[in-house]
């Protein structure tokens, strides 16, 4: 007999689970169809098991650093065991992966693990999207649900031509495999993930070299922020190459290392590593799916929906997260869920689904980075005129404190009206701080109600104080 219930939902990672929690919560019968593991990419190949790595790197930096703080190591006799970085991040996963699992049982989630794909009419449903799903076990079962979900996210995307072996060239899923630290790696791409692990590998001693297409490193971001992570990597040893070409031909993997050509200003550099991460975007997990028995289209390798309600082609099938492009973050599939989840319930006062510049963007290098709203060069080339304040973090005596004085908070605001248009911040605890910053756009705070409110000193927080203020120019104390 078919599973009937009234959600179903592709996929069960960030985006998946949480609509299949809220639905729940308002009293619907749901089942989750997932292939692997509950959780998808961001608790088993990416947000999770990389933070954690991130976080081993930044304590092994902070200790080599002890004698700035006055602590001595004796001997200095420390050292990088990969096998206790790897096992503790597993441990974190794992206890995560449970509290999932948990989760479901609580809310009386059915999981249904398999491969699912969408049907068209049949004789369990007159319209489509019931899922057959292929079990493990070789056997098949039916969902049939009165509203899908689709949130089969996304994976890495990989330059044509090269030698992927997932060992000496491989993707970032496959690099938090690797069995042990390289000496040498070649990064190419330098967004969001090639930044991460730049700053993750240099922090544990290895020597790295990235390689990015465009003129400076996380390209979308405001140009001060990629021009401050640039200097901060290359202080700390990194070699970086923007407007670089990396020639897929020429990847050879012998000897041990791999070794490749690059197109420079000028000319050609020949670099050759230990291992070579290739991290230049994500596509989505979007064939094989069933999409041919149905009305919901893909369009540039995403699945095309109603950007306001996140419906297909189908009004009961929806889809979100990661496998309909934009801003392929966890919490963006999040809020998506809740956009999703509310309009198939009907809900009048329902999540509005924001804008993409208006979700956090964040960056776990060390130091950190985060935004949320328009860059200054994007609200201009926007048509808008702008005010921007710029403060360096060394002016906090919590900064100074905790020996992490790099970095700046940034804001942009509208001439004209004083509406606050962007915040962006680098510097330590910036993917914490950029909350605060995010809730002022959802109040629609002006920067002068921000710079008001009352921050704790000595704080990393006070920085949003000071920067709003300083639009002003108004003297903070620093």
């Amino acid at each position: 007999m078919p599973i009937e219930v009234d959600v179903a939902v592709l996929g069960g990672g960030p985006g998946g689970y949480t609509a299949a929690v809220r639905a729940a919560q308002a009293g619907k019968t749901v089942a989750i169809i997932e292939k692997d593991k509950l959780g998808g990419t961001c608790l088993h190949r990416g947000c999770i098991p990389s933070k954690s790595l991130l976080r081993s790197a930044e304590v092994f930096a902070t200790i080599r650093e002890a004698a700035s703080y006055g602590i001595e190591v004796p001997g200095q006799g420390i050292s990088v065991k990969w096998e206790g970085v790897a096992n503790r991040k597993s441990a974190i996963v794992e206890q995560l992966h449970k509290g999932l699992q948990a989760l479901m049982a609580q809310h009386r989630i059915q999981v249904v693990r398999g491969n699912g794909r969408i049907m068209g009419p049949t004789i369990f449903s007159p319209r489509s999207g019931a899922v057959a799903v292929d079990l493990p076990d070789g056997e098949s079962e039916t969902v049939v649900p009165r509203s899908l979900i689709i949130a089969t996210g996304s994976r890495p995307r990989r330059l044509e031509g090269l030698p992927y072996d997932g060992e000496f060239v491989a993707t970032s899923d496959e690099a938090l495999e690797w069995p042990a630290l390289p000496a040498s790696a070649i990064i190419v791409g330098g967004g969001v993930i090639g930044v991460e692990w730049a700053s993750m590998l240099s922090d544990f001693g290895t020597k790295v070299t990235l390689v990015e297409t465009a003129e400076r490193l996380v390209p979308g971001e405001d140009k001060d922020v990629s021009a401050e992570l640039a200097k901060l990597l290359k202080k700390r040893g990194v070699e970086i190459h923007v407007g670089a070409k990396l020639d897929v031909g020429s990847c050879k993997v012998e000897g041990g290392a791999v070794r490749v050509e690059i197109a420079v200003k000028g000319g050609t550099a020949a670099l050759s590593a230990e291992r070579m991460l290739v991290s230049v975007g994500r596509q989505g997990n979007v064939e094989g799916m069933g999409f041919e028995n149905t009305d919901v289209r893909t369009e540039g390798g995403f699945v095309k929906v109603n950007p306001a309600t996140l419906q297909t082609g189908e009004p009961h099938i929806y889809a979100i997260g990661d496998c309909i492009g934009g801003v392929q973050l966890a919490h963006a599939a999040m809020h998506e869920a809740a956009v999703a989840v509310d309009h198939l319930l009907g809900r009048a006062d329902g999540t509005v689904r924001a804008a993409d510049r208006d979700i956090p963007r964040c960056i776990y290098s060390r130091p950190e980075a985060a935004s949320i709203g328009w860059t200054e060069e994007g609200a201009k080339a926007g048509g808008l005129d702008v005010k921007t304040a710029r403060i360096p973090l060394r002016v906090l005596g919590k900064a100074l404190v905790h020996g992490e004085p790099d970095g700046f908070a940034k804001v942009v605001a509208d001439k004209a009206t004083g509406d606050l248009l962007g915040v962006h911040l680098v510097g330590a605890r910036a993917t914490d701080l950029i909350a605060e910053a995010s809730l002022a756009k959802l109040l629609d705070a002006v920067p002068w109600e921000i710079g008001r409110a009352i921050h704790p000193h000595p704080t990393l927080s006070e920085a949003l104080q000071e920067v709003m203020a300083a639009l002003d120019g108004v003297a903070g104390h620093g």
